[in-house]
């Protein structure tokens, strides 16, 4: 039986009809990879009819699957045109997915919690450490109706020995800068009881706030994370954050009113040993630092936490304007998603 046109191999189809070259394949792209359209399908023959020959041989042959021209199968190419399409769209939108997933704050729950809680703790070591000062010591002697020391110290006296206690908290001097002081009388200024005392403060003291300041460069971090991927965020977590605040400091206070000594006692029972903070009236640092310091600084403390959080809390009130601005941001954002996404 002579070949069909459909038997040819592709270096004999050179000289195919004009039909055949109408119908020839372009590659079209849809996206991503080239996919080739499918061919127009042929018109109906009856059955038997010889397409090379044009004439009806009287028998009722199956060609099997009819290719087009260039040797490829018309219902494979349209098949393949629609597997590439749905790949390509598959493909986009898996990409505008993964885009979407890393454009969204990671974790914003637990960053609000960490703004949250860290606010009271960064602005109470900042209130301490501003109290720990020469300035409050002065003021402190200095103002009326401090109880004077009984012992001898004049006031002149007390600063300088008192400024030596508070620096050796402050900085990392061996326990000689303070077990080497001597006082009035020629005599050790402080007991090894006294020096080994403040040593824990220092201890304490540098730890606790080299580690809310740690915390405090996170926690800036963070609010700069929240606030350029979740707008309203961080300033929310940092008003919820002013309000725990006044909270505590208002429950510390009822306790430090209603039984001062005790309140004293718990505080220093929770960071160091029993027996290493209890000393006479005449020993130096009762005399430098008297309970009517404590009370004091910690009124100051208490007063600057609470200034610190009203700040705070002016500063996130959550009014239409920042409502309003923080949407706005929302909107801008959306819309530079959509246009980097090409949609």
């Amino acid at each position: 039986m002579p070949p069909t046109s459909n038997d040819k191999a592709p270096w004999q189809q050179a000289g195919s009809t004009a039909a055949d070259a109408a119908r020839s394949e372009e590659p079209v792209w849809t996206g991503l990879l080239p996919a080739v359209a499918p061919a127009e399908p042929a018109p109906d023959r009856e059955p038997g009819t010889d397409p090379e020959r044009g004439r009806d041989d009287g028998s009722a042959r199956d060609d099997g699957p009819r290719r087009a021209p260039g040797g490829s199968r018309a219902v494979g190419a349209a098949d393949a045109a629609g597997d590439d399409e749905a790949d390509a769209e598959a493909r986009r939108r898996a990409a505008l997915r993964r885009d979407a997933l890393a454009d969204e704050p990671r974790f914003p729950r637990l960053q609000q919690v960490l703004l949250t809680v860290l606010l009271p703790l960064a602005l109470l070591a900042a209130a301490v450490r501003a109290v720990a000062t020469p300035l409050f010591l002065w003021a402190e002697y200095h103002r009326p109706g401090f109880p004077a020391d009984v012992y001898g110290f004049s006031t002149d006296e007390r600063m300088v020995f008192g400024s030596y206690g508070l620096d050796y908290v402050l900085n990392w001097a061996p326990a000689e800068f303070l077990g080497g002081l001597t006082g009035p009388d020629g005599g050790r200024l402080f007991l090894g009881s006294e020096v080994a005392h403040m040593t824990d403060v220092k201890v304490v003291l540098q730890s606790a706030l080299a580690a809310v300041s740690v915390l405090a460069v996170l926690g800036v971090v963070s609010a700069l994370y929240l606030r350029a991927k979740a707008p309203g965020a961080a300033s929310g977590a940092l008003f919820f954050g002013s309000w725990l605040t006044v909270v505590l400091l208002v429950l510390l206070a009822v306790a430090a009113v209603l039984g001062w000594q005790q309140f004293f006692a718990l505080f220093h029972s929770l960071f160091f040993a029993e027996g290493s903070w209890t000393f006479r009236a005449s020993d130096t640092l009762i005399r430098l630092y008297p309970t009517q310091f404590w009370m004091d600084a910690a009124i100051a403390v208490g007063a600057l936490t609470l200034l610190g959080a009203l700040a705070v809390m002016a500063a996130t009130w959550p009014t239409a304007f920042r409502r309003h601005r923080a949407l706005d941001r929302v909107r801008r954002r959306q819309e530079l998603k959509q246009r980097l996404a090409g949609r």
